[in-house]
């Protein structure tokens, strides 16, 4: 399932908040990392109008789902996680890291609907909120200073959640350079070799496979192989311009940027490529 369609199953669920700038800063936490479902239970209503108006997250706090009950806002859930600062409260349930409860709910995202509840910013989830949680996740901030702003433990928890790399959501790799445009780099760069004399100080047998492996380390995308062929072309068309000026010939003109053709080249298709 891809990432997008994965994430649609996720809820974000903010019971009994009252401070517009922090549902705004949670909605925008949402709309970062690409996560749409807001659930509120009994917001502040005052307060719940004012935030529509955050940055980059209008969308998502117009088409939020309002309900009077907990009970309510997980019905279609196969998973409900909470969130604590733990504090001095005799928790019944497991409590998590946010790395490893990301794991966890990736997992049952594959199957169905899972909530995460956030509780007001005062005084957390109730007692009657925790009921309905499966499990707990805690951020572990130092002992001096444990509660999070909402905001903030919105962000943190979503995080984790798409930080995994099978769900990487980066740009599209460039294609990478074919056969042919390595053979050709490798046969390019061999004649520059030969031509500035540093085979000739470095003899060995197998310089040519050496220097096709070592072309192909470079896993060079398609775009940038039109590149190093044109720099070995001109670094050659130098050399050999150099050589005949010093002889006092004048330089003949190259074909494709070279002079002569070493057995790779010769053995390899050309295509040329702009520049």
């Amino acid at each position: 399932m891809s990432a997008p369609l994965q994430f649609a199953r996720l809820h974000v669920v903010l019971v009994a908040a009252r401070n517009p700038l922090n549902i705004g800063a949670a909605a925008r936490a949402m709309s970062n990392f690409g996560f749409r479902s807001l659930r509120v239970v009994n917001p502040f209503e005052p307060s719940f109008r004012e935030a529509r108006s955050a940055v980059g997250a209008s969308e998502i706090l117009a088409k939020a789902e309002h309900f009077h009950s907990v009970a309510d806002a997980v019905a279609d859930c196969t998973l409900v996680v909470g969130t604590t600062a733990v504090r001095n409260r005799e928790l019944q349930h497991p409590v998590h890291r946010p790395e490893y409860a990301a794991r966890l709910i990736r997992k049952r995202l594959r199957t169905g609907g899972v909530a995460l509840l956030f509780g007001s910013e005062k005084f957390g989830l109730s007692n009657d909120a925790l009921s309905h949680c499966h499990w707990l996740v805690r951020i572990p901030t130092c002992d001096e200073n444990i509660s999070m702003n909402l905001g903030q433990a919105v962000a943190v928890c979503l995080y984790e959640l798409i930080r995994d790399s099978n769900l990487e959501r980066g740009t599209k790799q460039p294609d990478p350079a074919t056969s042919v445009e390595l053979e050709r780099i490798t046969a390019l760069l061999l004649e520059a070799l030969h031509t500035s004399g540093f085979l000739d100080r470095r003899r060995v047998n197998d310089a040519e496979d050496r220097i096709r492996r070592l072309v192909r380390r470079l896993h060079l995308p398609a775009r940038d192989a039109v590149i190093w062929l044109g720099i070995l072309r001109q670094m050659l068309w130098k050399m050999n311009a150099g050589k005949e000026a010093d002889s006092g010939v004048a330089p003949a003109p190259l074909s494709g940027g070279r002079r002569k053709k070493t057995a790779a080249v010769a053995r390899t298709p050309r295509r040329e490529s702009p520049e």
